[in-house]
């Protein structure tokens, strides 16, 4: 006897995909339809098919921006991903200091963007920051608006005081989820503390960590609040990542063919790396399970 499925429950999820429908999909085909079109005054449209797409991937300028897109985010994985684990690794396991270490690393994620974006570009300030003033005084030449170095070091150093906590409570929770029994064994074999990372720890926390790297890329492939409000971008273009350069050309320029295309290209480079991203966290399930 065949089992009747109850179709209703998909009335259910309509005003969800009906919201989607306006928040996601409708603007993105708004987009992919001046991707393909130039305007020529008031708001005339006639169709110019793949030439901004011609013209972008021959574009040194996006190439730039999008090489200091992709050595950002692996600046920054490479900082916070290990330096999460190790506060993970290190905070206490139960009691009230556990509570308030989770109650501590919790406050940076709580701070929005532009929030972090000015506090950072107070605090870094030669004049009237604390950062800036303290290395002036101690003869270190820093001005994050004026050099190469100081620019990328604070919004590099930014980004780490803001984020790091989410790859550490994520590890935080991967690590809460091993046995006692596990460090018992450890213990009565006399495991030394890298053996018990190695082969306890790491790998239970392989599935979240590959978790955070995952948002961690995302956000930190879109990033724009914050070292638009510190930098700017600059000095110069030093600082003028993918999302910086898309602003410039779509509303700094009025280029809605160009940025247009240059928003999809974006959104398939980060499509494109999530997907490497999911298939391997899929592979380490499939892994664990078998």
């Amino acid at each position: 006897m065949e089992k009747t499925v109850n179709q209703k429950a998909w009335f259910l999820v309509l005003p969800v995909l009906v919201l989607v429908a306006f928040s996601a999909v409708i603007p993105l085909m708004t987009v992919v339809n001046y991707s393909v079109q130039d305007s020529f005054g008031q708001n005339n449209f006639f169709w110019a098919g793949l030439i901004w797409f011609e013209e972008l991937l021959n574009s040194e300028r996006m190439w730039d921006a999008l090489g200091r897109q992709l050595a950002f985010s692996a600046i920054i994985l490479a900082i916070e991903v290990p330096l999460g684990i190790f506060v993970a690794l290190n905070m206490p396991k139960k009691g009230f200091w556990a509570s308030v270490c989770l109650v501590l690393m919790s406050l940076p994620l709580l701070i929005p963007w532009n929030v972090v974006g000015t506090i950072w570009q107070v605090f870094a300030r030669v004049d009237i920051g604390l950062l800036g003033y303290t290395l002036d005084k101690i003869g270190v030449d820093y001005n994050y608006t004026q050099d190469f170095f100081a620019a990328w070091a604070t919004i590099i150093v930014m980004d780490v005081w803001h984020w790091t906590s989410l790859v550490a409570l994520l590890a935080y929770a991967g690590l809460q989820s091993i046995p006692n029994a596990y460090y018992q064994a450890a213990k009565i074999d006399q495991a030394s503390r890298w053996a018990v990372f190695r082969y306890i720890e790491f790998p239970k926390m392989l599935g979240v960590l590959m978790i955070a790297i995952l948002l961690r890329f995302m956000d930190s492939f879109m990033i724009y609040t914050e070292p638009f409000v510190v930098t700017g971008g600059g000095p110069g273009n030093a600082t003028t990542l993918l999302s910086i350069d898309l602003v410039k050309m779509a509303l700094g320029q009025f280029d809605l063919g160009n940025a247009a295309a240059f928003s999809i290209m974006y959104f398939l480079v980060i499509l494109a790396i999530s997907w490497v991203f999911y298939t391997v966290m899929t592979n380490l399930d499939k892994r664990d399970a078998g």
